[in-house]
């Protein structure tokens, strides 16, 4: 049973995230991303992304946490969601992007190669992916949960060379710079 699968760390994490949201990532996404597209969430966990993302595209939110994903049918009885692990992907649709929000940090480095190798496969020809990372060094494990912190040059040394690299920076969420924004392209 994973972190996510126990009630009191939903609502737990619930309440932690109140008043954050992926507004700036999305505005950014909307620069390489035309309106209209498809577009998979990765890790949607409450889904406050995924509500902004609704506004522009045609999305697909997934969570490995059960949880997250009853509780966002029960307001949102229509929409696309699905029970995905990061890493493996197993889904058998294509998307035109694919977008997670401080999610993919939780892999370690070889995970998140394969992760994006396994996306690269899903993507429309010319899709394009973006995530988001904490910026900082190393690594640790709370709660049972992995957590790994990238240095902008670390990140882009994982990414295949299947894609370009639209943007690759830095922004602030809670302090200067505590953040990476990382867009790529399939090629």
């Amino acid at each position: 049973m994973g972190y996510y699968d126990e009630g009191k760390n939903v609502r737990q994490y619930i309440q932690m995230a109140e008043g954050y949201d992926g507004e700036f990532i999305i505005s950014r996404l909307t620069e390489f991303l035309p309106v209209g597209k498809t577009v998979l969430e990765l890790g949607m966990g409450p889904g406050k992304d995924l509500e902004i993302l609704q506004k522009f595209y045609t999305v697909t939110g997934s969570d490995l946490s059960l949880l997250f994903i009853n509780l966002f049918r029960q307001d949102h009885p229509d929409a696309d969601l699905v029970v995905l692990d990061a890493v493996t992907l197993d889904i058998e649709r294509t998307f035109d992007a694919i977008y997670s929000n401080k999610v993919l940090y939780h892999l370690t480095s070889e995970q998140l190669l394969q992760s994006l190798m396994r996306q690269w496969e899903i993507l429309e020809p010319a899709g394009i992916v973006c995530h988001t990372f904490w910026h900082g060094q190393g690594e640790e494990t709370q709660h049972g949960l992995y957590f790994k912190y990238y240095q902008l040059d670390e990140l882009l040394r994982i990414i295949p060379d299947r894609f370009n690299v639209l943007t690759a920076e830095l922004y602030r969420e809670m302090e200067v710079d505590d953040s990476i924004l990382l867009i790529l392209q399939k090629q």
